[in-house]
């Protein structure tokens, strides 16, 4: 197999090289005064069984478009040059979130994505925690495998609960599938009953409202409240009021994926979230390196998962 990073930096890539017992294949990327790039493999990728990792977040240096069209030029350019398969490994997969109409004339954005990977030959997709699996399973004619973010925490979970009393809740209607699912699986390895939550929310034009009503009891328990990313905040700690207001002994918010934007930092500092747990899908570079949530978070690799799936799918080619 041959393993390629776009961002040669990447701690995710290199970690999950290391997990798999593989070097990052080498690649030219070479960049021109007028901003456009040229990503060239440096071994041949002829009969190979080819990963290319690329993360979609809004980095420091590169948009999520940036990010994407390297991808997507990258497995191509791999195609191009006669590598049996191309499996694109994107832990965080840009414009998931918009994967139904909900006002007129809305974008399919999800499934534009997925016409674009499957145009330039990539034959599978590997992604961690999308927003919504049935509508990302449904939105790809490639085959996709969908790594479940719980299964990245299920090991820290011991560790970080200890034999309290413990549940799990959903910060809101849509995220139920989800941490149901964490919940049995939690009551599978604990072997002992875990409770479940779900939080009242809705979203419009980018508000959320709350009538703070928890269905499910949580009263002296510690809550891991599970969502597929945190990106401002406001969801996690209208649901984390509302859990302790419930009487939740503690509230540990678990998010795929860490993207804190603008406010985040202030948003989660009050005491209504103990901790925050997040994978290494994101870097949290828009985090202070000191203060309150910066205290408060941990971030588990989900390096170890992605070598599973790779393990899993990967195949040896003829020639």
């Amino acid at each position: 197999m041959l393993l390629f990073s776009i961002d040669p930096e990447c701690r995710f890539a290199h970690a999950l090289a290391s997990e798999l017992g593989e070097s990052l294949s080498a690649l030219e990327d070479r960049a021109f005064e007028d901003g456009e790039h040229k990503l060239r493999p440096l071994v041949d990728p002829r009969g190979h069984d080819a990963y290319v990792i690329a993360s979609l977040y809004g980095g420091p240096l590169l948009s999520p478009h940036d990010k994407l069209f390297q991808l997507l030029m990258f497995s191509a350019t791999l195609r191009e040059h006669g590598a049996g398969r191309v499996t694109a490994v994107v832990p965080y997969l840009a414009y998931a979130r918009k994967d139904r109409q909900t006002k007129p004339h809305d974008p399919l954005t999800l499934r534009y994505v997925a016409q674009l990977f499957e145009a330039v030959g990539i034959a599978q997709v590997i992604v961690l925690e999308a927003h919504n699996v049935a509508a990302f399973q449904n939105a790809f004619r490639c085959l996709t495998l969908h790594v479940p973010a719980h299964e990245v925490f299920d090991p820290f979970v011991h560790e970080i609960v200890g034999v309290e009393p413990l549940a799990v809740a959903s910060p809101d209607p849509g995220g139920v599938k989800r941490a149901q699912l964490w919940r049995e699986s939690l009551e599978h390895r604990l072997v002992r009953p875990v409770g479940f939550a779900m939080v009242d929310k809705r979203r419009s034009a980018g508000l959320i409202s709350s009538s703070n009503l928890v269905a499910g009891d949580v009263d002296g328990m510690t809550v891991l409240l599970l969502d597929d990313l945190i990106a401002g905040g406001d969801t996690m700690k209208r649901a984390a009021d509302a859990l302790r207001r419930a009487g939740a002994h503690r509230v540990v918010a678990c998010a795929a994926h860490g993207l804190f934007t603008a406010g985040a930092p202030e948003v989660l500092a009050p005491p209504a979230v103990d901790q925050l747990l997040v994978t290494d899908s994101v870097p949290p570079f828009r985090l202070p390196v000191t203060g309150a949530v910066s205290r408060k978070l941990r971030i588990v690799s989900a390096a170890p998962r992605f070598a599973d799936a790779i393990r899993a799918c990967r195949v040896d080619l003829p020639g």
